[in-house]
């Protein structure tokens, strides 16, 4: 493997300006040949030059390819996937969803974590991350979507600078790119999205960004001085996490207004698309109806606070990772709260399992603790949360597939 200085004197995370990302690493190999709707609104996902919807479907809630298919006959042109979803299937249910269709009408973006060793605690990708295994199951996107190429690669879990800078992950991506079997390379953040959206910029490598962004986010100010880092750089933006746990309550009596939530983030223009999770033919139709009004109503920004002091904390993890320090267990309690999120807002049991997995939690973890020491900025009760979700270590996850 090349040193550092010989990466970068290769070019591959050039730069130009005062920090900004110069031109696409290779030609743009293709464009989206789609008849516009006259209903929807379009935006232009940066750099690519390709005017899409501003609202997307992300499909990791459904396994109905009839779902997909709906939303294809609508006018969606872009779907995102992950082989973490459903260990793989949810690709090979798009598959089945699209294959009668061109393939220059629709946008796939995908990608798998599967090979990267993550420090999610500290936002790094670990030294034995494994290369090889990683773009043997990039290539097995491809298969499981059976499509030559992806529209968008999406490297997921970008977090602090040096994970984006992450000399193996970048030169991989890259030689994918340059073979053909992606139009695009894309970064996805749920933590440390400001440092993580302007490294993504610095580095060239990538067109696209995907970041958490919604209402309840309380670094706003600095993502947004991040989104326009980016948009001024020719990055296309997508958000993702826009519903913010869909519920305030676990207990899903109190749901969120999820349609302002939506309009909410597409006040940004920044934001050139959003790629909600759509689990039924009823939230696909709310998601593409708000394109015909996008401006906030009155009563839809009032039902954007908390409808009460006690739903204030709502289920959404802002990820700021002010909470590990103060853990006398060093837990990794961000991707334990994303997991909790997962089962009790989005209720996808299969995803939080996978994701309290990666929290390597062993026994009761809480156990010793008979009050918790960490001050959550917003203001979780963290030991209750914990010990809710542990629970879903004891259900195998061949089991919670079915259930």
């Amino acid at each position: 493997m090349q040193n550092r200085r010989n990466f970068l004197k290769n070019g591959l995370i050039a730069v130009t300006g005062a920090g900004l990302a110069g031109k696409s690493i290779s030609e743009v190999p293709r464009q989206l040949n789609t008849d516009k709707n006259p209903e929807f609104v379009y935006r232009t996902l940066g750099k690519t030059g390709i005017k899409i919807p501003v609202v997307s479907m992300g499909t990791g809630n459904t396994s109905n390819p009839n779902l997909v298919r709906a939303a294809y006959d609508k006018g969606v042109k872009l779907f995102a996937t992950s082989e973490y979803y459903q260990n793989g299937n949810n690709e090979k249910m798009i598959a089945e969803a699209l294959k009668d269709r061109p393939r220059d009408s629709y946008m796939l973006m995908t990608g798998t974590p599967t090979g990267i060793s993550i420090d999610y605690k500290n936002g790094l990708f670990k030294d034995d991350t494994d290369i090889e295994v990683f773009m043997e199951h990039t290539h097995g996107c491809l298969k499981r979507l059976q499509v030559d190429y992806i529209d968008i690669l999406s490297v997921g879990f970008g977090a602090t600078r040096q994970s984006v800078f992450y000399e193996p992950v970048l030169e991989a991506v890259k030689k994918f790119k340059d073979e053909g079997k992606a139009s695009y390379l894309g970064l996805a953040t749920h933590s440390f999205e400001p440092e993580a959206i302007r490294a993504a910029v610095d580095t060239g490598v990538y067109d696209v960004v995907t970041v958490a962004y919604n209402f309840r986010k309380t670094n706003i100010k600095e993502t947004e001085e991040a989104l326009q880092y980016a948009a001024d750089a020719g990055l296309g933006i997508i958000g993702m996490k826009n519903m913010a746990g869909a519920y305030w309550d676990k207990e899903k009596t109190q749901p969120i207004n999820t349609i302002a939530a939506l309009k909410w983030v597409l006040q940004n223009e920044n934001i050139h698309t959003v790629i909600p999770d759509c689990a039924n033919y009823d939230h696909l139709d709310k998601d593409l109806a708000i394109m015909g009004e996008m401006e906030l109503t009155e009563k839809e920004k009032n039902d954007l606070n908390p409808p009460s002091e006690d739903l204030a904390s709502g289920l959404y993890c802002q990820q700021c990772h002010e909470c590990i320090s103060q853990c006398p267990e060093n837990l990794d309690i961000p991707t334990i709260m994303r997991s909790y999120m997962y089962a009790y807002g989005y209720k996808n049991l299969e995803q939080a399992r996978q994701t309290i997995d990666l929290a390597n939690l062993s026994g009761e973890p809480c156990k010793d603790c008979m009050a918790c020491q960490v001050s959550c900025a917003m203001n979780f009760n963290i030991r209750e949360k914990i010990n809710d979700i542990a629970r879903i270590r004891e259900i195998p996850p061949d089991l919670i597939q079915h259930v």
